[in-house]
Formats: structure tokens, C-alpha cells, sequence
């Protein structure tokens, strides 16, 4: 097997970057993450770790650390604005599919990921924002940073997310992240909050005729050990209107916005201190993922909303997929080419069901909010069953597709 070039530049310090940089490192290729933010443990608000995703953190043992600083989560439940249970899907995620879903706080799974990377002897490096790179046949690829400094290697890793610096330059032109029309809030309460309801390890979501609130345990910690989310339609205000705010405006807003809505939604509410806002961003198809010796991953390539709540999940995958396909074939440009090849179809299918989840979150009529909630009691015991190929897809198990013969136009594009 030939041995793939010896120096990756990865860019990006989120999920897939430093995750890909270990798996590079294990299989003996130098890797080295580029991040434009100042280091921070502290930002965004929770998520969930599929089991697709939680195959990929076992692989760089970090599966059980996540379980124990998360919370399982035994089911997916819904329920309408007046309370009305709708129906449940995800449950016993572990036995059917070897990892179950945990639910965590971003900043949790950022540090475990960048302290398991560190642990490795991974050359990581904060506050480098890429402004160029060069890319010239028989030199080695170059990226510029915006302090004046610059870090050359053999191939270049995009995992920079939705707003992506990296794909600007294997893709001139195309595609930019756009509004979706939806905006997002979200942060952690007590767990005291919950001591005597029966919520459990469930992940318990309710539609509304106008938006979507969801809540579940995320930790152990007292203080921030349930987090919580509301996606609503923006009504023509940005996500940066919002967080110009005062925190206690913002929390009018909500409990305006989720007025009369079950218990304990209002009590949730009062109780939650530090808002986080965010724009629900989506990007378009690219035409490709790669350029000569640059390729993009995760977010960067694919962003999703994150109404399937695969983002994380997809992009470990990625992480895991792309060292797998380099160990197969030695020349960059193949490589990344069958890269491609294997990932869009799946990736695409996530991004699209996202969308179609996303305007389930919109505004309804009166009417139009009783048949959707209708629909969706009916409908989920089939969704339940249709979602396997989503978490029971597992990264070890892939086979690289049949080597790509010849060398791709992209190459001396």
C-alpha cells in the first residue's frame, strides 16, 4: 500500500479538525489544527452524540468520558403546546445499535476533544485566521494567516464550519451560508428544576403552532445539568438583533413568544440565565469538496441545520472516513476524490432531511398546527423505523469505494 504524504494543515479547531488530526497522527502522518478564535472552553449550549457519532469518539477513546460527563438519552419524545403527548422515537439506541445518544454541553465535548488531541502530541494553534493559501504544483501547499504567519504542508483539511474560510478557495464564487428564517436560542438550567417530574433520561420536544421547545439532562453538574432550546421564526429579526440585547430582554422575548405553552416551558424559562442566540444557517450544494491538495470536511462541506441533529455525528464521521480513505490510497487528489465519492450521498441525505424537519418549526394556522400534529402521531412509529440507516451506519464497517482510476480534472484546476 503506498504511504500517503507526511504533513497535513488541518484548519479549524471545532469538532472534525482535531478529531481528524489524531486519527492522522495515529496513522503517522504529521497533523497540525490552525484555529482563528482565542482558545475558550465555555461557548454554545447543548447538543446530542448520535450513535453513529459516538462509534467515531470510541475509536479515540473518548466514548465512555463523554457517557459519563453527559446524560443518556433513552428516548425522543413529543408533545404539543397544550401538552398533548404525541409520540416518542429513539429508544434503546445502545442495545440496537452498539452506542446510545448522549446529550452534552458543546463546551464539554470541545474541551474532551482538544485535551484528547494535546494528549497525543497534536501541534494545535489558536488565533491563526487564514486570509490565502497557496496551492503551486511541486511545492508544498502553503496557508497565509492573518498575523502574518504561515504553515506549509502536503495537503490541506478544511473543517473551518459553516462560514468556512477554506471553502472560499476550492470553491471561487460558489455557494454562501443563507438565513433559513429560523433562529435559535438555547442554555442550561438547574437540575433541581426537574427533581419531581418524570422526565428521566428522556428528551422531551414540543411543536407549537408557531416554533419548537425541547429540553433533557445533559449532565450531572447541579448548576447547568438540563439543557434547553427554542427555534422559532425569525418575523424578520436577525440573530444578531438579538444578542445586541440585554440577556433580561431576551428572556421577555421568549416567555412572550412561549406564553401559555405547557409546563414546565414557562418555569424553564424564568429559570435560565445565560441565553445563547443563534442563526439557523444552511449552505447550498457545492459542486465539489476538493480543489488539487485542499479538501473540505464537515460543516465546512456539508452544513445542516441542525434539525436532525446529526451535525457533530456527520462531522466525527468524517473525521474517522477521511484518515481511512488516505491510509487506502497514497495520491492526494484520488484520495479525496473517493472521499467525496463515499460521503456526499449520505451527508446530502442528512442536510436535506434537515431541512424537511426545519419547517415542521415554522408558523402554522390554528388548523394547519392540528393536522401537522396529527400527522406526526401518526407518522412516528414509521419515522422510528426509517431512521436506521441514520444511527446505525458505523464508520468501521464502511468500505472505501473502488479506487478512482486516473487523475481527476480538479487536480490541475
Amino acid at each position: 500500500m503506498t504511504k500517503p504524504s507526511r504533513k497535513a494543515i488541518i484548519i479549524g479547531a471545532g469538532i472534525a479538525g482535531p478529531v481528524a488530526a489524531i486519527f492522522l497522527k495515529r496513522a503517522g502522518i504529521e497533523a497540525r489544527v490552525f484555529e482563528a478564535w482565542p482558545y475558550s472552553a465555555g461557548i454554545g449550549g447543548g447538543l446530542q452524540i448520535a450513535p453513529n457519532g459516538m462509534h467515531v469518539l470510541a475509536e479515540i477513546g473518548l466514548a465512555d468520558e463523554m457517557i459519563r460527563r453527559g446524560s443518556i438519552a433513552e428516548s425522543f419524545d413529543f408533545y404539543s403546546q397544550s401538552g398533548a403527548r404525541l409520540g416518542s422515537i429513539n429508544r434503546n439506541m445502545q442495545q440496537r445499535f452498539g452506542q446510545p445518544a448522549v446529550n452534552m454541553s458543546r463546551a464539554t465535548l470541545n474541551e474532551a476533544i482538544i485535551n484528547k488531541a494535546w494528549c497525543e502530541n497534536v501541534e494545535l494553534a489558536f488565533e491563526k485566521r487564514l486570509v490565502s493559501i497557496e496551492d503551486r504544483a511541486d511545492q508544498p501547499i502553503i496557508a497565509h494567516f492573518a498575523d502574518g504567519t504561515s504553515a506549509e504542508g502536503d495537503f490541506l483539511i478544511g473543517a473551518d464550519g459553516v462560514h468556512s474560510a477554506v471553502r472560499a478557495h476550492v470553491v471561487p464564487d460558489g455557494p454562501k451560508p443563507f438565513d433559513t428564517g429560523l433562529i435559535g436560542f438555547g442554555g442550561f438550567v438547574p437540575r433541581s428544576m426537574f427533581e419531581n417530574t418524570p422526565i428521566g433520561q428522556r428528551v422531551e420536544t414540543t411543536f407549537g403552532q408557531s416554533g419548537y421547545f425541547g429540553y433533557g439532562f445533559c449532565s450531572s453538574d447541579p448548576q447547568d445539568g438540563v439543557m434547553w432550546w427554542s427555534t422559532q421564526p425569525s418575523h424578520g429579526i436577525d440573530a444578531a438583533t438579538f444578542r445586541a440585547m440585554s440577556q433580561d430582554a431576551i428572556k421577555r422575548h421568549l416567555l412572550t413568544f412561549h406564553a401559555g405553552w405547557h409546563d414546565p416551558i414557562p418555569q424553564l424559562l424564568q429559570a435560565a440565565e445565560i441565553i445563547v442566540v443563534t442563526a439557523t444557517l444552511d449552505v447550498a450544494t457545492l459542486p465539489t469538496w476538493w480543489r488539487k491538495r485542499v479538501l473540505l470536511i464537515g460543516d465546512a462541506a456539508h452544513a445542516t441545520s441542525p434539525h436532525a441533529g446529526q451535525g457533530a455525528s456527520i462531522a466525527l464521521e468524517d473525521a474517522y472516513r477521511l484518515v481511512r480513505t488516505l491510509q487506502d490510497e497514497g495520491e492526494i487528489g484520488i484520495a479525496f476524490q473517493n472521499f467525496e465519492r463515499e460521503r456526499r450521498p449520505r451527508a446530502e441525505r442528512l442536510v436535506a432531511l434537515a431541512r424537511r424537519n426545519g419547517s415542521q418549526k415554522r408558523e402554522f394556522s390554528r388548523t394547519g398546527a392540528w393536522i401537522r400534529d396529527h400527522m406526526i402521531k401518526l407518522t412516528l412509529p414509521l419515522t422510528a423505523r426509517s431512521q436506521d440507516w441514520i444511527y446505525g451506519y458505523d464508520v468501521r464497517d464502511v468500505r472505501t469505494p473502488p479506487q478512482m482510476s486516473g487523475r481527476h480534472d480538479r487536480l490541475a484546476a
